[in-house]
């Protein structure tokens, strides 16, 4: 007997697929794998915040806090992985920040927290995606943003 509800199986990405996703490396990979890929519809990657990480000699050095602009990042390498693991049988070379919007800090992240980054697509055009993001850390939400990439070619102008 047949069911009617269609499974869905999920993806994900170890660190190495994650660096033959993105660009990125040392330091500036902002997430440790990705899991529950959809496509490029959603997904939740996750980074183990440590506090050997650099930004931390500075940022600062008595009360280590993750700067916010790499929580944002962060979102922004799980959609980009997304979006390229989804593209058949071509990498792009580079992925280029497009936006930031509707962004909110609500918690800092230190040294021993695991965030998730939470994306899902709202909408794709030509080379172009746009994606809500939510990080999280222990089921509570320390930052949120829209962003928005553009996938391209090393020949290719931009």
């Amino acid at each position: 007997m047949m069911s009617d509800v269609e499974t869905n199986t999920l993806e994900s990405a170890d660190i190495m697929r994650v660096m033959e996703l993105l660009p990125h490396r040392y330091p500036f990979v902002m997430i440790d794998r990705i899991i529950e890929m959809d496509g490029d519809n959603s997904g939740i990657g996750i980074k183990n915040v440590t506090i050997n990480e650099p930004h931390f000699q500075g940022h600062f050095p008595s009360q280590p806090v993750m700067p916010g602009v790499l929580l944002i990042e962060g979102m922004a390498q799980t959609a980009g992985a997304l979006c390229v693991n989804a593209l058949e049988n071509y990498t792009p070379t580079y992925v280029y920040f497009m936006t930031i919007d509707k962004c909110k800090f609500r918690k800092p992240v230190v040294p021993g927290d695991q965030v998730r980054f939470h994306v899902k697509k709202i909408k794709k055009r030509a080379n172009i995606w746009k994606f809500e993001g939510v990080a999280m850390v222990d089921g509570q939400k320390v930052a949120e943003a829209e962003v928005s990439a553009m996938l391209v070619d090393a020949d290719e102008p931009i």
